[in-house]
C-alpha cells in the first residue's frame, strides 16, 4: 500500500448500540434454546453474517470520516465549500466522488485483517487491496489524487478496528460458552468507559504492528510524500503509522474534545483539531510543495490561530484566513494534516457511535 483517496450523498450515519463497533458483538447471537447438534452451523452463518455486516459499517464510518473533513470549512489552503485551495486538479465534488468510491476498498481491508494476523503476509495482502482501491479512486476522479494518503492511515487503522473487533467477539464468545449465559439482552450490552478506551487503543495499536511490516512489493519513492520524506529526513505517513497514530491519539482527538467539553461548536471544534495537528506535524504534503518555508508558515500559522484562542473566536478566526492566504501565496496545503483530522474523525466516530453518543470516557 503506497503512502500518501455519482452525485453527492449525504454521509451515513450508523445506528448507535450496533453492536458492530468497538464492542464486537453481533447484532443476533445464538440463543440459550439451540440444540447442540444445530448450533455449529448456526454459530458459523451467523459469525460469517455478523462479518459482513461489521466490515460494511467500518467501510461507512471511514467513509464518513473522508467526507466529513473534506466539507469541513474553511480549512487553510485545502479543498472545501469554498473552494480548491491550493489544489488545481481537486474541488469538492472530486472529493466525494472519491471517498465514495473507496467504501469497497475499506470493506475488502476490514475483511482481510479480520481473518488473518498482523504479519508480512497480511501487510502484502493489504497492500494490493490499497492500491487497488487507487486505481478506482483515480478513475472515479478522472485522474486527480484525492485521497491517496487516507488509503494508508485511515485504511490501515480499519484493518486495525477489525482485528480488534473479532479479538473482542472471541473474548466475548469464550466468556459466553464457559458461563452458558448468552442470551438476546446481554449482547448488547454496553462495555465500560475504560474498556472503549482501552478497545480504541488497541486498534492504533493493532494497525501500527501491520504498518511496521515491509511492503515488499512497493516501489522506491512511489509517492510524493515518500520523496518529502526521504528528501527532508522527516517520519510522514509512514512513521505516524508505525509509532502508533501520535497526532491521532494524542494531539488531534484530545483537542477535538476538549474544544467541545469547552463548548466550541463541531465546526471550529473540528477546525482546531486540524490546527493543532498542523502545530507538530512534519507535513510532507506542505514540504513537497513548498519546502521547508511551507512547512514552517503552516505550523507557525496554525500555532497563532491557537494562540488567538482558535477559530471560533474573531481573532483567532482572522488569523486562519491569513494563514490561508499564506499557504495559497506558497501553492502549498497541509494534506498530511486532513488525512490525520480525516483519521481522527474515524476513531472519534468508532467510539461515539458505540457508545450511545457519551464522548465523556476520553479523558487521553
Amino acid at each position: 500500500m503506497g503512502t500518501p483517496a455519482i452525485m453527492p450523498v449525504t454521509a451515513t450515519r450508523i445506528p448507535t448500540g450496533s453492536g458492530l463497533l468497538l464492542s464486537g458483538t453481533e447484532t443476533s447471537p445464538i440463543g440459550a434454546h439451540a440444540t447442540r447438534t444445530t448450533a455449529p452451523s448456526l454459530h458459523a452463518t451467523r459469525r460469517a453474517s455478523g462479518s459482513a455486516d461489521a466490515d460494511a459499517l467500518l467501510a461507512q464510518l471511514a467513509v464518513s470520516a473522508l467526507i466529513e473533513e473534506a466539507r469541513l470549512t474553511p480549512k487553510p489552503a485545502l479543498v472545501d465549500q469554498r473552494g480548491s485551495g491550493a489544489h488545481r486538479d481537486l474541488d469538492l465534488d472530486i472529493m466525494l466522488r472519491s471517498a465514495h468510491a473507496l467504501e469497497p476498498t475499506f470493506t475488502a481491508l476490514a475483511r482481510a485483517a479480520r481473518h488473518s494476523v498482523p504479519s508480512v503476509t497480511l501487510r502484502a495482502e493489504l497492500a494490493q487491496i490499497g492500491r487497488a482501491g487507487e486505481r478506482e479512486m483515480m478513475e472515479a476522479t478522472g485522474g486527480s489524487n484525492a485521497h491517496r494518503g487516507a488509503i494508508w492511515i485511515v485504511g490501515l487503522l480499519v484493518a486495525g478496528a477489525a482485528l480488534a473487533q473479532r479479538d473482542a467477539q472471541a473474548t466475548a464468545n469464550h466468556a459466553s460458552d464457559s458461563s452458558h449465559s448468552t442470551s438476546e439482552g446481554n449482547s448488547h450490552a454496553r462495555a465500560p468507559a475504560a474498556t472503549r478506551v482501552a478497545h480504541a487503543v488497541k486498534v492504533c495499536k493493532l494497525a501500527a504492528q501491520i504498518a511496521c511490516f515491509p511492503d515488499r512489493f512497493a516501489s522506491v519513492a512511489d509517492s510524493n510524500g515518500e520523496r518529502a520524506r526521504q528528501r527532508y529526513q522527516v517520519g510522514g505517513a509512514r512513521r505516524e503509522a508505525q509509532d502508533g497514530f501520535p497526532h491521532v491519539m494524542a494531539i488531534g482527538l484530545p483537542a477535538l474534545l476538549a474544544a467541545r467539553a469547552n463548548g466550541v461548536n463541531e465546526e471550529s471544534s473540528r477546525l482546531d483539531a486540524l490546527l493543532t495537528i498542523m502545530t507538530s506535524l512534519d507535513d510532507t504534503c506542505l514540504l513537497h510543495r513548498a519546502g521547508l518555508p511551507g512547512l514552517h508558515a503552516g505550523q507557525q500559522g496554525a500555532r497563532r490561530v491557537l494562540e488567538l484562542g482558535g477559530s471560533a473566536c474573531v481573532a483567532g478566526r482572522a488569523a486562519l484566513y491569513e494563514l490561508d492566504r499564506a499557504l495559497l501565496v506558497l501553492n502549498a496545503s497541509p494534506g498530511g494534516a486532513a488525512d490525520l483530522l480525516a483519521a481522527t474523525l474515524f476513531i472519534d466516530k468508532l467510539v461515539h457511535d458505540s457508545t450511545g453518543g457519551s464522548q465523556s470516557s476520553w479523558k487521553i
